[in-house]
């Protein structure tokens, strides 16, 4: 009944996944250091206001990678049910 549950995914899917993940948390790091540094430019006497566009990149990054993830089980099932 569950056998398809035991199968292994193929190779190629495992890479793509864990690269994603790994990407995730490096960039989850570099969004927070973001945010730290616009905190302490805008708190300045003379704010840096470009810098409030600093941590957007990280962040659309972060959703990208977030959404990957978050889809990949229904992808999974899909393909699961597919074949």
């Amino acid at each position: 009944m569950y056998a398809h549950l035991m199968q292994p995914a193929p190779k190629q899917e495992v890479r793509v996944s864990r690269f994603i993940r790994q990407f995730h948390r490096w960039v989850s790091a570099l969004f927070v250091v973001s945010v730290i540094a616009t905190a302490i430019a805008l708190a300045q006497p003379e704010p840096i206001m470009w810098m409030s566009y600093a941590p957007l990149l990280p962040l659309a990054l972060l959703a990208l990678t977030g959404i990957y993830m978050f889809f990949q089980p229904y992808a999974a099932k899909w393909r699961r049910a597919k074949a």
